[in-house]
């Protein structure tokens, strides 16, 4: 083709077919992973909403985005039509599902349900017996004041006196523990929305903190006079006073007295309280804690 000045221009015929099939073949792979996208998203939503007819809108919603995608892929460069499809993968998780919001119910329910379960397990664990006694953890070891005794007695052959008192002391705290439960039922029924969102929100001891706060009054009260029959029952009151007597005995010896309810009270809650903060850990790091669909939906966030 000639021009003024008597240059020639020459255009070259391949060139542009080649960027058309180029480009085609771009678009074609690219619609074509858009469709498996969108074929797995359609199967996921089919499956939550089988049964209603909302199935019948995404359906239709479904062949319009498709439609608009080819509109838009096949007018797009390469970049831009890659763009399209990231948009695309944030809206399916790689699992190829859509993850729930949690209703405010959903998560007082959740985290009641799991404060329930906590709680059973301590107390139930703890109630059995040589669930204080041979657990290193939460063991309840001779109030201090009474090692001076004991150093005093072994000198005569007679410490075993106190190891049998340190069992009687474990054995009242075990008989005890159930008088927990009931008011650990009342407190989880008494948290407000407020509560339960400070706890779900907090870090992973809060509610054990919480019932620490509420609870610590009324279960001494409780756990009190079981205690101190307990102490009875299995013999503690009668080998304390056995000790104490051969204590007394030895001359130029200090003075000792112990009580033995309150020290047996305040290690007992201690044990609890030291497995309900594991029990609320668990249930919030560990899946297999988890143990109803509804601690797994709250806490698998």
């Amino acid at each position: 083709m000639s021009v003024d000045g008597g240059q020639t221009l020459v255009f070259n015929r391949s060139t542009r077919p080649g960027l058309c099939a180029k480009r085609t073949l771009i678009v074609a792979k690219l619609f074509a992973d858009a469709c498996i996208l969108i074929s797995a998203f359609s199967s996921q939503r089919d499956h939550i909403m089988a049964k209603r007819s909302e199935t019948v809108r995404h359906t239709r919603a479904t062949r319009l985005i498709l439609a608009f995608l080819a509109c838009s892929l096949v007018g797009a460069s390469e970049g831009a039509a890659a763009g399209w499809l990231d948009k695309l993968k944030e809206l399916i998780p790689e699992d190829g599902t859509k993850q729930q919001s949690l209703s405010s119910d959903d998560i007082s329910g959740g985290l009641k349900e799991a404060l329930r379960v906590g709680t059973e397990n301590v107390v139930s664990n703890l109630s059995a017996t040589n669930g204080f006694n041979l657990d290193p953890q939460i063991h309840i070891p001779l109030p201090e004041n009474l090692l001076q005794v004991k150093k005093v007695l072994g000198k005569f052959g007679m410490d075993s006196m106190l190891a049998d008192l340190e069992t009687c002391l474990n054995r009242a705290a075990e008989l005890a523990t159930p008088r927990a439960k009931q008011l650990f039922i009342a407190a989880i029924n008494d948290m407000t929305l407020d509560d339960v969102m400070a706890i779900y929100n907090g870090p992973e001891d809060s509610a054990t903190q919480y019932f620490k706060s509420r609870m610590s009054g009324p279960l001494a009260v409780s756990m009190k006079p079981v205690v101190d029959d307990s102490l009875a029952d299995v013999g503690a009151v009668k080998s304390y006073d056995e000790v104490m007597a051969s204590y007394n005995s030895v001359p130029f010896v200090p003075k000792v007295d112990a009580d033995l309810t309150d020290y047996v009270v305040d290690k007992g809650m201690d044990g609890i309280f030291y497995y309900l903060a594991r029990e609320e850990a668990a249930i919030r790091q560990d899946p297999a804690a988890r143990t109803t669909d509804l601690l797994k939906r709250v806490f698998g966030k």
